[in-house]
């Protein structure tokens, strides 16, 4: 019991405990003005008597459920060793605290046993009741309390079991699209060809040989981003050039992974390989008050207004960027695709940076 007590006595478990004890004195002096409006005894009497009963109570309960609990999370003890604290803790608030009372106004101490039998009655319901309905009050705060964590910590296994099933399908998604690049190669040009699975195994190796995980800094999902494209530069020679800007001070931001290579993807499969001569695509960062915004822009054939309506953003790669970014980030997350004045495509996503 006392190993539980020592566990159970956390920074948090106490300022519980405190406030339990202010808003009980606060209670305890309510029932002493009653006491006093009704005429009964001198307001410091009462006073005395009622905080006393009072606080004595909440300590043996407060403190006896620290000590009675095996499970942190639900600091109430069940069934009858519940029900058995709140009554031991009344019962010996009253006698003790009525025994103070008497003691600091001079009178025999447990003279409550001689006071007459509807008094006594009296005192007692009063005391009952009010214990029951602070104990019950405090048990229901501290069961919402506990329901509230339960569905938080629910809802984050959700959106982390929903957002490892959207990174799963995106992985085979562009494995699926690399190796059918890679099919033309090897029947055009061999020699690249072998260059371009040499790439797509030291790819695989980093990004599938580690556990996985639901964030990584931006500076790996840079450095996974720059592994694709060299990968894809094999296949399409000087015909993609590509710029990563990154500032040192959001290298560190936790983002979920394989969330940029999806534009990236976009703006090469529908904006540079239609164009003969190829073209540059570029990646940045930057911080936008709170926000983090990253612009995916190529110099493509560009898409029109209508193809880049949001019920327009199509494809499966796109379409789980925006759905793992509500996942993660909510409606404070943003996707947009628009074709740039001077030709191709800009794509930008956004989010808080203290998500």
């Amino acid at each position: 019991m006392i190993a539980t007590f020592k566990r159970n006595l956390t920074r948090e478990n106490m300022r519980d405990v405190l406030r339990h004890g202010v808003s009980t004195a606060f209670i305890c002096c309510l029932i002493a003005i009653i006491f006093i409006i009704t005429g009964h005894g001198s307001w410091i009497s009462q006073f005395v008597y009622s905080l006393a009963i009072g606080l004595i109570s909440w300590l043996i309960i407060d403190l006896g459920r620290l000590m009675m609990s095996p499970d942190p999370s639900k600091l109430w003890p069940h069934g009858p060793k519940g029900i058995a604290l709140v009554v031991f803790g009344i019962f010996v608030g009253f006698v003790v605290g009525n025994a103070i009372g008497d003691a600091y106004n001079g009178a025999p101490v447990f003279g409550l046993w001689t006071m007459a039998p509807q008094k006594l009655a009296s005192m007692v319901v009063i005391t009952v009741v009010s214990g029951v309905v602070i104990c019950y009050y405090y048990y229901s705060r501290g069961r919402s309390k506990y329901l509230e964590g339960a569905i938080a910590i629910a809802e984050r296994d959700a959106a982390d079991a929903r957002l490892k099933l959207l990174e799963t399908q995106l992985e085979p998604h562009m494995l699926f699209n690399t190796l059918a690049n890679l099919r033309v190669l090897i029947k055009t040009d061999p020699d690249r060809a072998i260059a371009m699975l040499d790439r797509l195994n030291s790819y695989l190796r980093v990004t599938l040989g580690g556990s996985r995980s639901l964030a990584h800094p931006l500076a790996a999902e840079f450095d996974r981003l720059r592994d694709y494209l060299e990968l894809m530069s094999v296949r399409m020679g000087d015909r993609l050039r590509y710029t990563l800007d990154l500032p040192d001070g959001l290298r560190d931001v936790p983002v979920p992974p394989l969330m940029l290579q999806p534009l990236v993807e976009n703006s090469i499969r529908h904006g540079l390989e239609p164009r003969v001569e190829g073209g540059e695509i570029v990646v940045r960062a930057r911080r936008n008050g709170t926000t983090l915004l990253i612009e995916v822009t190529d110099t493509g054939v560009g898409i029109d207004a209508e193809a880049a309506a949001p019920s327009k953003e199509g494809g499966f790669g796109l379409a789980q960027v925006r759905e793992r970014l509500q996942t993660v980030y909510g409606p404070q997350s943003t996707m947009t695709m628009a074709p740039l004045p001077t030709g191709g495509t800009r794509a930008a996503i956004s989010f808080p940076l203290s998500a």
